[in-house]
């Protein structure tokens, strides 16, 4: 009977939460606060109730999406939803073929299947909840009941199958209390492709506790799935939350940003954290994965090598910089023998790839992998990963119709939304690798090659403008494709390339007509502004590093701080989403990597003009008269970043190990040089 309550309960509360995110995303109302170690929801006296949101944590083993609610009375209710994917199950009768793909061991729990707390003959039931913290874990506080306090804590452990619920009991009165835990012990068996999965649900609480006035007893309880001869015993909370805190450690002490915005600065602090941590073991090694829900132990050519992994060599982190080229090397395994595309994905652990279109995937991967080893700074790598990029190259250079411009089937939408025979994001792209590949060339002493693909830019930079400039809703900006007559979002991708010659209008096109509560629409539409219309936060987080990088920081920071408020504080936190209305909002982990990016590329103006050599040009605010970014691992070395105003000018000083090896004066929107010593 508690099983089939518990299942109840939990179809209940994923309908109230689908229903009540219908409309959320319009939502604009701020309900958490910032607080010493992330941000804080301070439930009591809220008046926007009913609330639900949910957010993901990710180890190497396992994800869980935590949904959670408070209704109008102020009752705290959390679902927690959790996925072990590299057990790959059974596809069930009554489901499509397609389900193979997201066929992963996976378990939804409500609060029904937990411990019982006995006081003085009564259950103890802890409903009303005085605030919910996140930091890199998620902390609820509960209201005393009968004078005990009762804590939760959840995290996932990095290593192991596992998610963490730590129970804090606090006796809050003046004297001794004893208290009878009713422990649990829930599992579930199912047969798999690598044999008995069981999931558990288990604690080891002691049967008896007496707590003096103000002592406190902690116990865990599991969610884990054991696969054939595994123990529960092999479960540590000890463990799994010292791999987490040696985790968020890291994400506080590296990358750190410092502006005068503290929102702007806990938001990166989540963009690392997010990105950083959805990574998996799976048969190709260590790899990143989007997550959300649906995308796990596989690897795509937008989210990977376009969004996230070129990012991973700043963090200073090992396991993705492995993942990073983890992601890399399946790529070069699988160039085609013949003239045809190469895959798109490779989903369900490496084993199925995705090869029925060609969404410009080849640009992707030469612009993606080109600034990945430009950022990393490792010749090794650029030896071995280089025919991955020549390859994409020349696919891409054979691709050119009539005019210059590469063809393909899609872009990173999949068909979504037309893109015609080729759209502007393919090109871009290309001219990216093509900029970043000549520098590459040079490191090898390929000069041939190098100015190929140098000439090779020059010439695809005036296909942008001369094929995609147009006049569209009368601005002067980018038309996506040949027939396009509607603003789409993909046109503030020359201005994250350096591009400039539509500057403004695309800048209005982005900010003003295209512009919402939550980003940049996929595309303007004049008849429907008073209907809800679809938004990716890709595309917003790749204009506001466009406008950034072109040194419009007064036009982008009005829209980045407002972005950053709404995915920080507002009404689903703490991360960037992937899109509405498909999937829901979810935290899909590449998107982070991109909020990141722009104050890396953007605000800092990072951007490499050589192997082991660097272009800093700040987009300083006006408002702002310093920042900094310390622990930027810049080529494989770890630097600071000072920033600040004298005057009209900016003064720009990077220290390596303690020691300034630049202090330069310059005007603004000029770059300073870096050269690392190999």
């Amino acid at each position: 009977m508690a099983i089939k309550k518990a299942l109840i309960g939990c179809c209940l509360l994923l309908f109230q939460n689908l229903l009540a995110n219908a409309t959320s995303n319009s939502d604009t109302t701020q309900y958490w606060e910032l607080n010493q170690h992330g941000i804080v929801w301070r439930i009591g006296g809220e008046q926007n109730l009913p609330h639900h949101d949910n957010l993901e944590m990710s180890g190497k083993l396992v994800s869980a999406i935590i949904h959670y609610q408070v209704n109008e009375a102020g009752e705290f209710t959390m679902e927690k939803d959790l996925i072990f994917p590299q057990l790959r199950t059974f596809n069930k009768t009554d489901e499509p073929d397609w389900k193979k793909y997201r066929a992963y061991f996976r378990r939804k729990v409500t609060s029904a299947i937990a411990p019982t707390i006995v006081n003085q003959d009564k259950v103890i039931r802890h409903h009303q909840v005085d605030s919910v913290m996140l930091d890199g874990k998620m902390t609820i506080y509960y209201q005393q009941v009968n004078g005990l306090r009762l804590t939760k804590v959840l995290y996932p452990s990095m290593n192991d199958r596992l998610l963490v619920e730590e129970w804090h009991l606090t006796n809050v009165t003046s004297q001794a209390l004893e208290v009878s835990v009713g422990a649990i012990d829930y599992r579930q068996t199912e047969r798999g492709y690598k044999g008995n999965y069981t999931f558990v649900v288990t604690s080891n609480a002691s049967d008896e506790v007496k707590l003096s006035a103000g002592e406190q007893y902690v116990f865990p309880v599991y969610y884990g799935a054991l696969l054939n001869e595994e123990q529960v015993q092999d479960f540590s909370f000890q463990k799994a939350r010292a791999s987490r805190d040696e985790y968020l450690k890291l994400c506080r002490q590296q990358l750190v940003l410092k502006t005068p915005d503290p929102a702007l600065n806990t938001m990166f602090y989540f963009a690392k954290l997010r990105a950083a941590e959805s990574i998996f073991e799976s048969s190709m090694g260590l790899v990143h994965s989007p997550g959300g829900g649906n995308y796990y132990v596989g690897i795509w050519a937008n989210d990977q090598v376009e969004y996230s992994v070129p990012f991973f060599p700043l963090i200073g982190y090992r396991t993705a910089r492995t993942a990073a080229y983890n992601t890399y090397q399946k790529f070069l395994d699988n160039i085609p023998e013949d003239d045809g595309h190469i895959a798109y994905a490779f989903e369900v652990d490496g084993n199925f790839p995705m090869t029925h279109l060609d969404r410009g995937d080849a640009a992707m991967i030469a612009y993606g992998t080109s600034l990945y080893l430009l950022n990393a700074g490792d010749r090794s790598e650029l030896t071995q990963l280089w025919p991955l990029i020549t390859w994409s190259l020349s696919y891409c250079h054979r691709m050119r119709n009539a005019a210059g411009a590469v063809m393909s089937e899609s872009d990173e939408m999949e068909g979504r939304i037309p893109t015609g025979d080729a759209n502007l994001s393919t090109s871009t792209l290309y001219y990216g690798g093509l900029k970043y590949a000549s520098m590459l060339a040079r490191e090898l002493g390929k000069e041939r090659e190098s100015d190929q693909y140098a000439d090779r830019a020059s010439e695809m930079e005036q296909v942008i403008e001369q094929y995609f400039g147009a006049n569209v809703e009368g601005l002067e900006t980018y038309r996506y494709y040949d027939g396009n007559e509607k603003l789409r979002h993909w046109i503030c991708l020359p201005l994250t390339m350096g591009i400039t010659q539509r500057k403004e209008a695309t800048l209005e096109a982005l900010f003003g007509k295209m512009w919402t509560a939550n980003g940049v629409l996929v595309e303007y539409d004049a008849s429907q502004q008073n209907k809800q219309q679809t938004f990716w936060d890709r595309a917003t987080l790749y204009a506001l590093r466009g406008a950034l990088r072109v040194g419009a920081a007064e036009a982008a920071m009005e829209k980045l701080k407002a972005y950053s408020s709404k995915r920080l504080l507002g009404d689903h936190v703490p991360y960037a989403v992937e899109a509405y209305p498909e999937n829901n909002m979810k935290h899909l982990s590449a998107e982070s990597a991109l909020y990141a990016r722009i104050y890396l590329e953007g605000i800092f103006g990072i951007s490499p003009v050589g192997f082991g050599q660097f272009a800093i040009q700040p987009s300083l605010p006006q408002d702002w008269a310093e920042l900094s970014l310390e622990q930027v691992y810049l080529a494989g070395k770890p630097h600071d970043i000072m920033v600040s105003r004298e005057r009209k000018n900016i003064r720009v000083q990077i220290k390596y190990q303690n020691k300034l090896v630049v202090n330069r004066l310059v005007r603004e929107g000029k770059p300073v040089y870096l050269n690392i010593k190999k």
